[in-house]
């Protein structure tokens, strides 16, 4: 008899040692929010959450948020209480669920936005996790900075004759996906909206972009010599430093 309970034991602690006994379900809701803007969603094609247990680089739990931006008026121009909620029921996230065994040191990464490639950036942080303790509300916030820039116009290698007037034409929005307007929340006259114009062997030309009246769409014309030119359009913000880029390449013959 005492030899059978000296093998239940053993095994016992067997297990406990292989992470299978005493192991519990922990949740996280992990959420990424473009700087000076609201939560990166479906819309945007989510933002990638990665969770790695930062002792062994082991992936815990990945995946994508998804979900609506949330509510202009509750994440930006409302005043709020100490622990207050800023999202709501359908505000974008991303619920990991670990299986731990022991007080965790993780680190979580937030890769987004994925639907523009050329915007993504990587936002992380670390922190102890304890199992069985769920982190839910606003969960984990991971901030995400920048604009998303699209040159929509000249396309990438176009061939242009040097006497037509060049249209440089672009898409700006938050991280988010929100609109840049004028006078709007997200105002476009407190932004810095420009083209770099630069060849290898002419000086570099910088010009400003208007308003186009359509919501975050931006334009000007210029003529340019023949030659070989890259097109680099920013936009940039000096209240947050929220910096975004595209550039495109283009012929003049």
């Amino acid at each position: 008899m005492k030899r059978s309970y000296f093998l239940t034991f053993v095994f016992a602690l067997f297990l406990s040692s292989t992470g299978h006994l005493f192991s519990q379900e922990t949740k996280i809701m992990v959420r990424a929010l473009a700087t000076d803007a609201k939560f990166i969603g479906s819309s945007m094609g989510g933002a990638k959450i990665i969770i790695r247990d930062v002792e062994t680089g082991k992936i815990l739990d990945e995946g994508l948020t998804k979900g609506i931006t949330g509510d202009t008026e509750v994440i930006l121009l409302s005043p709020k209480d100490r622990y207050e909620d800023i999202i709501t029921e359908k505000t974008a996230g991303y619920e990991a669920i670990l299986d731990l065994d022991k007080p965790t040191f993780v680190s979580i990464e937030a890769h987004g936005p994925m639907g523009k490639k050329q915007a993504k950036v990587i936002s992380s942080t670390q922190l102890w996790v304890i199992p069985g303790r769920n982190i839910s509300g606003n969960g984990i916030i991971l901030e995400i900075p920048g604009f998303v820039v699209d040159v929509l116009s000249p396309q990438t290698h176009e061939t242009i004759n040097a006497e037509t007037e060049i249209e440089i034409r672009a898409n700006i929005v938050m991280m988010c996906g929100c609109p840049v307007t004028e006078d709007g929340t997200w105002d476009a006259s407190g932004y810095e909206i420009k083209a770099l114009i630069s060849s290898e062997d002419k000086e570099q030309r910088e010009i400003a972009l208007k308003a186009t009246g359509k919501a975050s769409t931006f334009f000007e014309t210029v003529q340019l010599e023949k030659g070989e030119y890259e097109i680099a359009v920013f936009a940039f913000d000096p209240k947050t430093g929220n910096t975004g880029l595209d550039k495109v390449h283009i012929i003049v013959n």
